[in-house]
């Protein structure tokens, strides 16, 4: 399993504050990925603050995490970024705060030109699956994206000798 890079991280910028991946956002999921070969993968750990009921993960938070992840299974595996256009989640299990760290798995499902349609999945502790969601993506133009909005390209999610 190879760790993912945060090139938007080690860019410098300041003004770099996603909620889902930044290291800089204080209030934020500071989310790092790795890749298998097939899936993007993320580990985290619920915090308090982020709770609907009294021990669960509240689920626009859930829903967040599952986008997170889709936005950068296009950015490494379908080589470009893009912007959610739908999603469709089903919460099969809350995810209780208690357990401790949970893990995310992401994977193309299909891509084309301009969409893509990515399966997510949010495993509790104990390994059973809490959460799916398959988020459709507009898939934009890289090169147009590396020059005005920062994409560094799919190279740069990965170390050289990886």
């Amino acid at each position: 399993m190879r760790k993912i890079r945060n090139p938007y991280a080690a860019s410098g910028r300041p003004e770099y504050q996603c909620f889902g991946c930044s290291p800089n956002n204080p209030i934020g999921l500071n989310l790092q990925f790795w890749d298998d070969g097939k899936d993007v993968i993320a580990k985290w750990t619920p915090r308090k603050s982020l709770e609907g009921f009294a021990n669960v993960l509240h689920g626009g938070i859930q829903a967040t995490l599952l986008d997170e992840l889709a936005s950068w299974v296009v950015q490494t595996h379908c080589k470009t970024v893009g912007v959610t256009s739908s999603m469709e989640i089903s919460y099969r299990r809350p995810v209780l705060i208690s357990a401790g760290e949970i893990t995310l798995r992401g994977r193309v499902k299909e891509a084309g030109t301009w969409v893509a349609i990515i399966e997510t999945e949010l495993f509790g502790n104990d390994g059973k699956v809490c959460a799916t969601a398959l988020v459709k993506y507009f898939l934009f133009n890289a090169e147009k994206w590396v020059s005005e909005y920062f994409y560094p390209g799919a190279d740069a999610f990965y170390e050289a000798n990886d």
